[in-house]
């Protein structure tokens, strides 16, 4: 529950940070708050384990390079080199996302919007 609520409110502080032109402080405590409730949802051991997999090095670089980045107030510099490394790291995860969104229209009310 606390790990749910740290991810939501990481992803809050990043929404905002991004609509107020790349507010540098909420974008590095959004990090903070995305990082620590990844870590209280799977654990520490399992999170080390995703984030240094020998495939995924690439992507875990330029994720954490980019979140040192933000904290040192370079925001859109730091927030691209983190988009690319979530891209990488999550690339085996989207077609999963995007099955289930599109098995959302077998769903009798939904289906009509």
């Amino acid at each position: 529950e606390i790990g749910v609520g740290l991810v939501g409110f990481g992803l809050f502080f990043l929404l905002f940070g991004v609509l107020l032109y790349f507010d540098s402080v909420l974008l590095a405590f959004g990090n903070i708050l995305f990082l620590s409730g990844l870590v209280f949802i799977i654990g520490f051991k399992r999170t080390f384990s995703f984030f240094f997999q020998r495939p995924k090095v690439k992507g875990t670089s330029f994720f954490l390079g980019g979140i040192v980045i933000v904290l040192m107030r370079w925001p859109l510099l730091g927030m691209l080199l983190e988009a690319y490394g979530f891209i990488n790291l999550f690339r085996s995860f989207f077609p999963v996302a995007f099955g289930f969104l599109g098995s959302l229209t077998n769903i009798p009310i939904l289906s009509k919007v």
